[in-house]
C-alpha cells in the first residue's frame, strides 16, 4: 500500500470488465477506492453531472467503440486531474489531447502509482490554488 495515495478515489472508466478488474485490484492494493467502472461514454459522463465523489480518473481511450474525448473535456472543465490509460501512443491521438497524461498498456502496478503519484501533485496544485493545471506526464509502458 502507498500511503500517498490511501483514500484517493479514482474513477475507473474502461469498458472491457476483465482490464476494469485488474486495474481496480491494482488500485486496491495501492490503497486507491476505486468508483466504477464506467464502461461507456454516457455512464462516465453522468457520473461527472451528478458529482460522485472522486479525485482522480483513468480512461480508457476506445469504449465499445466510442472514443472517451468527452469524458476527458468533462474531467477538464471540473478541474479533475486525470490519465488516458490506453494501448495507442499520444501521437495517435487529435492534438488537442497529445498533451494530457498517458499511461501505455500494458502497464504495471509501479507505472500507475508513478502515475497516481503525478496526478496527485496535480490535485495538490488544483486544490491549493483553486484553478486547474493541465501537465503532461508520461510513463513508459512495462518493458
Amino acid at each position: 500500500m502507498n500511503s500517498a495515495l490511501s483514500d484517493r478515489r479514482v474513477l475507473v472508466v474502461e469498458d472491457e470488465m476483465m482490464v476494469a478488474w485488474l486495474l481496480g485490484e491494482m488500485l486496491t492494493h495501492l490503497g486507491c477506492k476505486v468508483v466504477g467502472p464506467a464502461a461507456r461514454v454516457e455512464q462516465a459522463l453522468a457520473m461527472i453531472e451528478n458529482k460522485t465523489a472522486f479525485d482522480i480518473a483513468v480512461l480508457d481511450i476506445n469504449l465499445n467503440d466510442q472514443k472517451s474525448y468527452p469524458v476527458a473535456d468533462a474531467l477538464i472543465a471540473c478541474g479533475i486531474p486525470f490519465a488516458f490509460v490506453t494501448g495507442y501512443n499520444k501521437d495517435s491521438l487529435p492534438e488537442a489531447y497529445q498533451n494530457l497524461p498517458i499511461l501505455q498498456k500494458p502497464y504495471g502496478q509501479k507505472q500507475l502509482a508513478d502515475m497516481l503519484m503525478k496526478l496527485s501533485e496535480n490535485l495538490n496544485i488544483t486544490s491549493r490554488s483553486g484553478t486547474a493545471r493541465s501537465s503532461h506526464v508520461e510513463i513508459s509502458p512495462k518493458v
